[in-house]
């Protein structure tokens, strides 16, 4: 009798494409004085359930970078795929969290998640999308402030909307755009740990850029740090070793956290300094 062999798990995992790939990706504007280029040659491959940072200086295109990641600029050359497909536009497998919330005023934190679900899910009965709304925003801490309208909310109340709004239509990538820039320090580590929580419930993967070296330390499963603009590329890929759930007094205990802490502030305020390319 012939016996078949079979493919193990790990020789199928190998004949699929990355989750995430950034494939050698430039962004050039034309201008009167000739081609301006903010992005050059940036390849990258995200993991399935990574919990990714970029930091840099301002002006070092990690807004743009990730505006290609959600669909809303195309590289000038270069491809981003997900799952191995072409990402050419948005879509609601890639959700986007803004420092400045985007919350519609005249309509209350429950109206606000209510659309994206709708949006998403025509098709569901209105119970079932009202389910998905309420678990959300009680997730985020929010069920009791459900019927009130953002100018009714803290700054910090309207982010953990925002971040319900995206994470109830369950993506597949959550790109936050700074999104706690704008807080102040309580209520920004309150919303991080919150963050890692819900993170670590969804299993969403997460692009976050940051300017908060300690924040990408906390957070972060690999810390990408880009070199300055024009034609920004990534200077350093920085593994953060810390076993998860994490503890952030353990955490600022270890000697290892200074280290990683110090190699970040040199890439940043030492090989990259503004005042070197001014």
């Amino acid at each position: 009798m012939q016996i078949l062999s079979t493919p193990d798990a790990q020789s199928l995992a190998a004949d699929l494409p990355p989750f995430l790939e950034i494939d050698r990706v430039s962004k050039i504007y034309p201008t009167p004085k000739g081609d301006a280029v903010v992005l050059d040659d940036i390849s990258l491959t995200v993991n399935e359930g990574e919990f990714i940072c970029v930091i840099g200086h301002s002006g070092c295109g990690k807004s743009t970078l990730l505006d290609m990641v959600s669909g809303f600029r195309e590289p000038t050359r270069g491809e981003v795929r997900l799952q191995g497909k072409r990402v050419t536009r948005p879509g609601p497998d890639r959700m986007v969290v803004f420092q400045n919330y985007s919350l519609l005023p005249w309509k209350t934190a429950y109206e606000n998640v209510y659309l994206a679900v709708n949006a998403v899910y025509p098709d569901k009965s209105k119970a079932e999308k009202t389910e998905i709304v309420r678990k959300h925003l009680t997730m985020v801490g929010l069920d009791e402030a459900a019927n009130k309208k953002p100018g009714q909310l803290s700054g910090g109340m309207k982010q953990r909307v925002s971040i319900a709004r995206a994470l109830a239509i369950y993506p597949q990538v959550l790109v936050l755009d700074e999104p706690f820039g704008a807080l102040d320090a309580i209520t920004k580590e309150e919303l991080q740990e919150e963050l890692l929580k819900i993170w670590g419930q969804h299993t969403v993967t997460v692009l976050m850029i940051t300017h908060d070296i300690d924040e990408a330390l906390f957070l972060a499963d690999r810390i990408v740090m880009m070199t300055n603009g024009p034609a920004a590329n990534i200077g350093e890929i920085m593994e953060v070793p810390f076993s998860r759930p994490r503890d952030r007094a353990q955490m600022m205990e270890d000697p290892h956290y200074y280290t990683l802490r110090n190699q970040a502030l040199d890439f940043l305020y030492g090989r990259f300094a503004l005042a070197d390319v001014e």
